[in-house]
């Protein structure tokens, strides 16, 4: 199974350890799916976890490098304008180069489309649920 995490999802999981995010991004550490990333959620991640969190660039860096080394990081082709907030086309167009089955995200734009081009979006919750049965 391909899965794209929405930023909010790593920030979850590394600003806020032992949670539900956490949990899902270790699933993916065991091989449970196969994640998907691009430079452009990198990217937002690393400036969310710097201006909110106040990480430093080392910590960052050494965040990012680990998220590149579990997930295929692709480089989309086409610029979409879906949705208002561009990071949230971002997501998009990781989903749709990698051809992925899911987008995890509690972004609720995101999550009113509930399906895009074949990918399925949904919460976390959700998510969890169909590997923690």
């Amino acid at each position: 199974m391909k899965v794209v995490f929405d930023t909010n999802i790593y920030i979850s999981a590394f600003a806020i350890p032992g949670g539900r995010a956490e949990e899902a991004y270790l699933l993916a550490l065991k091989g449970k799916f196969t994640l998907y990333s691009s430079v452009s959620i990198l990217t937002e991640t690393a400036q969310e976890l710097r201006n909110k969190f106040d990480w430093e660039e080392y910590k960052t860096t050494r965040l990012l490098k680990s998220i590149g080394r579990l997930a295929v990081v692709v480089k989309p082709q086409r610029r979409l304008h879906v949705l208002p907030d561009d990071p949230d086309n971002r997501i998009l167009e990781c989903a749709e180069e990698s051809k992925a089955n899911l987008i995890v995200t509690g972004d609720k734009h995101l999550l009113s489309l509930k399906t895009f081009r074949g990918t399925d979006i949904i919460p976390l919750s959700e998510f969890l649920g169909r590997f923690l049965k």
